[in-house]
């Protein structure tokens, strides 16, 4: 039998100060590896994992058997559900662009308007949210930009609107992988009953559409300046309304795991039907040789792995028009198939989330429950740590209904069964370095939570008192934009939140999602990100051009979220909030 363990929050002398300085030392580790030296994700995960480690040991006094179990349960985590889902998600992604239906939606959005500041808006913005909601992890940034720049965008504009674009719907990215996470390691860190994916879920769905609302009209101002705000505004006003409409009903009454896809398909369906009825009472002709753009080459890199080639294009500068008039025109059927693999995802996810069936596949053999084997953690209350369980959902996981999806898919799409499974292998190939980055991140997450480490900050923080609560949203934002990833920072700042929460007489449900929403600012900054982009438009080693670019927009962003989350915390608007 190994040795049980008591959460301890003031190991040294007894002074939560001096413990606060060594529950941080992982945290500023990996901050450092990511933000100051750009070591590689997934080595940074491993050192900062392996700090934590020796400071749960040495400082806490954890046994070696009980801190190394800890980080295998949040090792474990990170496999399934979080990368179960991302990895069959991208999958699904793949089989669209093997079969060359991915091109057949890219043509099929470059005909709903030539204008390319309504372009930023439909690629960008809608469909960027759908990849986000599908794949994530820097998948959004990596094709749209490319996309963009096939129809004659500055190098630096597609990298910007790319960029800007992918903040909205990141909490729910990866079919809501950041709130699953967010709910995981927030469960056992209060005793509010309200720290599960459903209500975390719909509180970020109060939050976040409120700045989808704001972020087209960004990118058309990035695009155009004050003109295109001036003259496109009614396709950025109906984009950002419908999108954050559908994303806070899809949140709070259809299902987390579909929220953007619904609010980007709604968003799409809205854009179109205004252009039946409303054009911009201009179309300058914006777009650029691609000469300019560099060799004539882009090249997408998904996590630093990944990477999808794309011919930009070469010759004499055409206008956007010619550009599109050019192509081929696709039929009915194509663009059918084109669409079919979203739509099998929303009819998969919408039977899995009927009560009687989701009710059906939360118990055995379907879903199986037990304890972490050889861990036993006591909180510093005595009691069990409720975080020692793990759920084991096989069939009703959003990873399995997308490998189901996937199959669907393939059928539909024409892909042959050996293609498929060969897109399948080099998916997971292609993934290998993110799949070690989570689940080193997960498994610092659960040692930093099961040692006391979390609690240590969480004591530290409640300092701030009530001002914790304009802070909260800058956390989320700082662990984002560091890691890259939402679901990385709520793994990292999801229980701190909520303890502090607990201690200054806050919402724990309020900081938790502030922690979500606040993130997803920290996105377009991230270096990960910025690479991407960067590769993307032939700009590789110029991210520092790309950053100066969206950085004010980052920080105007998350101010806006700052007030909108202490609003929320007042009576002004408290009733908001999840009850």
């Amino acid at each position: 039998m190994l040795e049980q363990y008591k959460i301890i929050i003031d190991p040294i002398s007894g002074s939560v100060g001096l413990s606060a300085i060594a529950a941080a030392l992982a945290l500023v580790t990996l901050f450092l590896l990511l933000g100051v030296l750009r070591m590689k994700a997934w080595i940074a995960g491993l050192i900062s994992l392996a700090v934590a480690l020796v400071v749960a040991v040495v400082v806490y006094g954890m046994p070696v058997g009980q801190a190394l179990l800890s980080a295998s349960e949040g090792a474990a985590f990170g496999f399934f559900p979080i990368l179960w889902i991302v990895i069959n998600a991208i999958w699904v992604y793949n089989l669209t662009v093997s079969s060359g239906h991915f091109d057949v939606l890219r043509r099929n959005f470059g005909r709903i308007s030539p204008d390319l500041r309504i372009q930023a808006i439909i690629i960008a913005f809608c469909f960027g949210a759908l990849l986000e909601a599908l794949a994530g992890f820097g998948t959004p940034v990596a094709i749209t930009v490319v996309m963009l720049m096939a129809l004659g965008f500055r190098p630096i504009h597609a990298a910007s609107v790319s960029l800007i674009a992918n903040t909205a719907p990141v909490a729910f990215g990866a079919l809501a992988a950041p709130i699953t996470a967010l709910a995981t390691v927030t469960h056992g860190a209060s005793d509010h009953p309200g720290l599960n994916l459903e209500t975390l879920g719909a509180m970020v769905g109060r939050q976040t559409p409120v700045l989808s609302i704001i972020v087209p009209l960004v990118l058309v101002a990035v695009v155009d300046g004050k003109r295109g705000v001036r003259q496109t505004w009614p396709a950025a006003l109906v984009a950002g309304v419908s999108f954050g409409v559908a994303q806070f009903v899809a949140a709070n009454y259809i299902s987390v795991p579909l929220t953007d896809i619904v609010a980007s398909l709604v968003a799409t369906l809205a854009v179109v039907l205004l252009l039946r009825v409303w054009r911009p009472s201009e179309s300058p002709d914006l777009s650029v040789s691609s000469e300019t753009a560099g060799d004539g080459k882009a090249a997408a890199a998904v996590d630093g792995d990944t990477t999808v080639p794309a011919t930009v294009g070469s010759g004499a500068a055409t206008s956007t028009i010619e550009r599109v008039e050019a192509e081929p025109r696709d039929s009915r059927a194509d663009v059918f198939k084109a669409y079919a693999p979203y739509a099998i995802v929303i009819a998969l996810f919408s039977i899995a989330n009927i009560g009687a069936v989701k009710a059906a596949l939360a118990v055995s053999p379907w879903t199986v429950k037990f304890q972490w084997p050889g861990l036993d953690v006591l909180t510093a209350a005595g009691k069990p740590q409720s975080s020692m369980m793990f759920a084991f959902g096989w069939l009703p996981a959003a990873g399995t209904l997308m490998i189901f999806a996937g199959i669907l898919s393939a059928i539909v799409l024409g892909v042959r069964p050996g293609a498929a499974l060969k897109a399948y292998v080099n998916t997971w190939v292609s993934l290998r370095h993110a799949i070690v980055t989570v689940m080193a991140v997960l498994a610092l997450a659960y040692v930093l939570n099961q040692s006391g480490q979390t609690n240590t900050l969480g004591a530290f923080f409640a300092g701030a008192g009530g001002a914790f609560v304009f802070l909260s949203s800058i956390l989320g934002w700082i662990g984002v934009a560091v890691t890259g990833s939402d679901t990385s920072a709520n793994a990292l700042f999801g229980a701190l939140q909520v303890q502090t929460a607990a201690r200054t007489g806050l919402d724990p449900v309020l900081l938790a999602a502030a922690n979500s929403s606040g993130g997803v600012m920290g996105k377009m900054i991230s270096p990960q990100n910025l690479a991407i982009a960067a590769a993307a438009v032939g700009m590789a080693g110029r991210e520092g051009e790309i950053f100066r670019k969206v950085l004010g927009w980052s920080l105007v962003l998350l101010l806006f979220m700052c007030i909108l989350v202490t609003l929320q915390s007042t009576p002004i608007l408290g009733w908001m909030v999840v009850k």
